[in-house]
Parts: structure tokens; C-alpha cells; sequence
């Protein structure tokens, strides 16, 4: 099931300029008692189907595919790529990776990682300044220096779709929407995503149906 936000967005969208969606992987299997997911962990049977059924239900051309590396992200986008009658190559890359953007020694990160839960290390995160961890803001300037830079190979109408996981699209999603503070509700959903694009000076984006926008000079 989509997030019911999500597939009216599109409706939102303009039609002069390249899209990205940066989406959370469909479905995948728990971790072995509900604990920090390893990346062996695969798509679901249902989350294959999720996202064949989302590929083919987007109704602006798809012009590529970039996707974490860990299985699940690369199977989402195969079955994203499928659903929507597409055979385009799918680009790996290690800025969408967990927790690969935001964090540069997990030595010093992992154990309050797991000592925490995602939630309340993002929450943390958010608020104070952790060794081996990159700053939210400093974190979603590589994203979107990545997408960014995608963005110059796409044509106006089109939409690039962007494969990474929860932890990392919610530390960009609410650092631009500077809320420092998230609940079990603000989570991202499986198969959930934010939609961006750009203009020569502003980036813009829409999540569950909030509208927003800042300054690129602030991030390039």
C-alpha cells in the first residue's frame, strides 16, 4: 500500500522541468526481532508486486534509474523499471546508501545507533552535533549535489527516480522542512518518497502534500 499522500502529488507536478523521486525501497522482510535491518534483508514477495504496480501506475516518462546499492534499492527499482515497460540501466551509487551520506565513521555512530533506534538517533541528530556523523545540512547538500547534477542529463517532463532508504530520506526530508523534532507518524512509509526539482536558483519539493522550497547557493 502507497502512502495516500503520494501517487495525488502527482497531480502537483510541473510539466516544464525534470523531476526527481527519492523513495524509500518497497517492502521488505522484518529484521529478526524487530531490530536494525541488515542490508541482506529482500524485497517481500508483496513488495515486488508494490513496486511493479507503482512503476506502471506513474504517468510522466521515466528517464532513469539510481538506486543504493543494498538489494532491496536495486530490486525496487528493477521491479519500479519493469512495471513501467522500461529496460533502463539502473546507476548504483553510494550517496544513497545507508547510512553512507550522512555518516563517515560508523565506529563512532553504530553503537548509538542500535543503542537508540532510528527515530530517536534522528531525533538526536537532528538537535545535536555527534562525532563521525555529518550535520543534516551537510548530509543533504550531497543529496542534492547528486540529484542536481542527475538533473542536467534529464529532459523537461520527465521524472528520475532515486532508490535509498528510510533513515536517509528522512534526515533530508526534515531537514528541509526543518522540523527537528519527528514521531513514529513522520516516518517515511515503504514505497514512500518525496518529489524535487529544480529551477536555476531554488530547489523545490513536495512531501505528503506540503509544499516547499530553498535557496540552492545554500547547498551547491
Amino acid at each position: 500500500m502507497l502512502h495516500p499522500n503520494l501517487e495525488p502529488s502527482l497531480a502537483l507536478l510541473p510539466a516544464d522541468k525534470p523531476v526527481v523521486l527519492l523513495t524509500r525501497h518497497s517492502l521488505r522482510e522484518l529484521a529478526p526481532n524487530n531490530g536494525v535491518p541488515s542490508y541482506d534483508l529482500p524485497l517481500t514477495p508483496e513488495g515486488v508486486v508494490l513496486a511493479e504496480q507503482w512503476g506502471r501506475r506513474l504517468d510522466r516518462p521515466i528517464s532513469a534509474f539510481y538506486s543504493s546499492p543494498v538489494g532491496r534499492c536495486v530490486d525496487t527499482a528493477k521491479a519500479m523499471n519493469l512495471g513501467a515497460g522500461l529496460v533502463l540501466p539502473i546507476t548504483q551509487t553510494t550517496v544513497l546508501v545507508e547510512p553512507g551520506c550522512f555518516v563517515h565513521s560508523i565506529r563512532h555512530v553504530g553503537p548509538l545507533f542500535l543503542q537508540m533506534g532510528p527515530i530517536a538517533f534522528a531525533n538526536h541528530h537532528f538537535r545535536h552535533t555527534l562525532e563521525g556523523i555529518l550535520s543534516p545540512k551537510e548530509g543533504a547538500s550531497k543529496i542534492i549535489q547528486h540529484l542536481y547534477q542527475s538533473q542536467q542529463q534529464q529532459q523537461a517532463g520527465t521524472l528520475s527516480i532515486h532508490v535509498t532508504h528510510d533513515t536517509i530520506l528522512a534526515a533530508f526530508i526534515y531537514h528541509l522542512l526543518q522540523q527537528p523534532t519527528i514521531e513514529e507518524h513522520d516516518w517515511p512509509w515503504m514505497m514512500e518518497g518525496a518529489w524535487l526539482w529544480f529551477d536555476h536558483s531554488t530547489l523545490y519539493w513536495l512531501w505528503r502534500g506540503q509544499l516547499g522550497q530553498v535557496d540552492l547557493a545554500d547547498y551547491l
